[in-house]
């Protein structure tokens, strides 16, 4: 992407995010829109279609844009651009999406699943941007996560590779909502996180989360636990412990299947999880058959809230 800019494009269950991204990986502009995710595929494609006029109708005139990049949740065909059959978007089954939005604005489309084209961002633009190996990891309401070889994301044989978020831990741990039982998801995102905080203050014990969710354990978040550990809290530096331990055995292996140069640590739970990077590290020392896992950085993510508009457009380098 040597001159002009891209439309980059993050579709998910209930929003679109859309803006223009130049050929740095500034992300020039940005609107969010709502998703119609369950009325049809052809109110699904309207919406994504009003997403890109309204990022269009906010360029500046020097940009033309040289494509549109999509990112959207999987599963999906990042080689013919079709959407299969995402839960979150039931209006899309089989549906060619890259397709049926290039005829409409007579440019390339490349459609991708998100966490792939967020590491993508971060290893041309961002954090990994130097390295030739790419682990990245969004760590949020899920767990999402990308491979990134000398500058390529990995796709696997169909396109389908980098499930990373659902590599499992514990045969007999909770289920995850893929199905299967033991994923890192189910035990270290967001929501598994508050449900850990959550059984411990409904067994008594005592905690600022309790006074922090208004008395009703139910109502304890993720951020609520890390600011109560941020202050001293026992209970949620507890919790943060557990994370710390999920997190860092899960990424041993990770270490031990792929050494990575470098991995790339995004999402909200990551962002809460800055501070404790040293004692995420620590975990590895004989964890890893590797024997210099201390040798690889871990560094936090450029991309925010942005990440998926910044990964669409990379797409289109």
């Amino acid at each position: 992407m040597s001159q002009g800019c891209v439309v980059g494009v993050d579709i998910g269950g209930t929003k679109i995010a859309a803006g223009i991204v130049d050929s740095q990986g500034q992300v020039l502009t940005h609107q969010r829109f709502p998703m119609v995710a369950h009325s049809g595929p052809d109110a699904g494609l309207a919406a994504v279609e009003s997403a890109i006029q309204a990022a269009l109708a906010k360029k500046s005139p020097g940009c033309h844009p040289r494509g549109i990049g999509i990112c959207s949740p999987g599963p999906l065909d990042p080689n013919s651009g079709v959407i299969i059959n995402p839960p979150n978007l039931s209006c899309w089954r089989d549906f060619p999406l890259a397709d049926k939005v290039s005829k409409k604005h007579d440019l390339p489309v490349k459609v991708e699943n998100d966490a792939n084209a967020a590491a993508l961002a971060e290893a041309r633009w961002g954090a990994g941007r130097g390295y030739h190996n790419v682990f990245y990891t969004c760590i949020g309401t899920g767990i999402g996560t990308g491979i990134i070889f000398d500058g390529v994301i990995y796709h696997g044989r169909t396109g389908t590779a980098g499930e990373g978020g659902h590599m499992g831990i514990d045969p007999a741990g909770p289920r995850c909502g893929c199905g299967k039982r033991g994923c890192i998801e189910a035990l270290a995102s967001g929501p598994a996180i508050a449900r850990r905080a959550q059984q411990k203050v409904r067994a008594g014990a005592v905690s600022k989360l309790t006074s922090m969710a208004g008395g009703d354990p139910a109502t304890i978040t993720s951020y609520m636990v890390g600011q109560a550990a941020a202050a001293g809290d026992a209970i949620a530096q507890d919790v943060v412990k557990e994370t710390l331990d999920l997190l860092g055995y899960w990424l041993s292996n990770i270490i031990d299947l792929l050494e990575p140069d470098v991995i790339v640590l995004g999402g909200g739970v990551a962002t809460m999880l800055v501070p404790y990077i040293d004692d995420l590290r620590r975990r590895w020392s004989g964890a890893c058959v590797n024997p210099w896992p201390d040798r690889i950085p871990v560094v936090v993510a450029r991309y925010g809230e942005e990440a998926g508009i910044a990964g669409a457009a990379a797409l289109l380098a």
